[in-house]
């Protein structure tokens, strides 16, 4: 049993590493359907369930001190690619594509939440803030609302189990759809034209990017850190509230940096990506690290709650397609850019043209935007709900 706080962190690290080098090298099918950082979780869960290491106060300041260190440093990183300047490029038209993606998928967990809210406990609206802000933007953003919300490391099993297997089964469906997108255009009388012109624009300028370098990846890092501890400072000089804590505040705060940077000579340094990809990796390790499969009780129901809450959004979706005229490609990449984020949109997006995947790329950041804010507010509203 470890019960050094350091080899602790090391065994997480290492496991975190070999699991994507495995993904990477080896190119097996299970990762085509359950992603290396689903694996994770629940490799580290059942080590923890197993008692590898102990929960003494060596491991839990380690664990501490790790979590609330690189989260904002992750949340800071994440957004440096969101630049607003070329979301906005996109057009109006995507652009309301995205956001009613979005908005139907909040309606979703609201409308969910109100039927079925009596058959979870009392705090299960927190997990469920935190998959919509998984589902509003990715993985980053569900670990953003945890530390915010201070949900349970614990009932994060339930988040990503529905994060897993619904949303597998999500892009699997939206991908099976494409070869039906004519058909759909012209029952939505949808125009395509301007997208592939779009794209294509998008494409060209997508080749322009500097390539990694030591340097650069140094310095982001090293920026990242400062951002963190100066978000810790000014979190715990404002005003908190039950809900507005000193750690909702430091969310707040490194989100808003990344996207006033992401405008700046800063976010054109290579890396970004790649350095708060390792940060999520170690996060959701960590987060592992404390959980344990005897309390994944109620798995089946919020893995069907996860399946209602995209029926809404898909009949949303759908309706809004017919009235206003909306192609397949928009509705389904919008939709996966906010599910399935950076990794997926741009695949469901290069299943219909190659020159379509920054459209996917952009609209996926879009989603790191709102994501931690729009799993907040959805998160209040479950709150109400829960305590009427």
């Amino acid at each position: 049993m470890i019960e050094n706080g350091f080899v602790y962190v090391a065994v997480l690290m290492v496991t975190a590493a070999s699991l994507v080098l495995l993904e990477k090298k080896t190119h097996a099918k299970i990762f085509a359907y359950l992603p290396a950082i689903v694996i994770l979780y629940f490799v580290v869960m059942l080590f923890s369930t197993f008692g590898l290491w102990q929960k003494n106060d060596s491991t839990h300041s380690a664990y501490s001190v790790l979590k609330n260190s690189l989260l904002p440093s992750m949340i800071f990183l994440m957004l440096l690619g969101a630049d607003l300047r070329e979301i906005v490029k996109m057009g109006k038209k995507m652009l309301a594509t995205f956001f009613l993606a979005s908005l139907s998928i909040a309606i979703g967990f609201i409308g969910m939440f109100t039927l079925f809210q009596t058959y979870f406990p009392p705090e299960a609206w927190k997990p469920f803030a935190a998959l919509c802000g998984s589902w509003m933007g990715g993985t980053g953003n569900m670990i953003a609302i945890q530390g915010a919300l201070n949900v349970p490391d614990s009932a994060m099993g339930y988040t990503l189990l529905i994060d897993s297997i619904d949303y597998a089964l999500w892009v699997m469906i939206l991908l099976a759809l494409v070869p039906f997108a004519k058909r759909f255009n012209v029952w939505s009388h949808a125009d395509t034209s301007v997208i592939q012109k779009v794209g294509e624009t998008l494409l060209a300028k997508e080749s322009q990017k500097m390539p990694i370098d030591f340097a650069s990846l140094f310095f982001l890092f090293a920026s990242s850190l400062l951002v963190s501890a100066l978000s810790h400072m000014l979190a715990t000089s404002l005003p908190g509230s039950a809900y507005l804590t000193a750690q909702t505040w430091e969310v707040i705060i490194a989100t808003l940096a990344g996207i006033l940077f992401a405008m700046t000579p800063l976010a054109r340094l290579a890396g970004a990506s790649e350095v708060a990809n390792i940060m999520l990796y170690v996060m959701v390790a960590l987060i592992a690290s404390q959980a344990n499969f005897e309390e994944l009780t109620q798995a089946p129901l919020y893995i069907f709650a996860g399946f209602i809450v995209l029926a809404i959004h898909a009949g949303i979706m759908i309706l809004f397609a017919k009235l206003f005229k909306l192609d397949l490609f928009s509705i389904g990449v919008a939709s996966l850019a906010n599910i399935g984020g950076v990794a997926s949109a741009p695949i469901l997006a290069s299943a219909y043209s190659k020159a379509l995947i920054p459209i996917g790329v952009l609209m996926a950041m879009m989603g790191y935007i709102i994501g931690t804010f729009g799993g907040l507010m959805v998160g209040k509203v479950l709150e109400i709900i829960a305590g009427s």
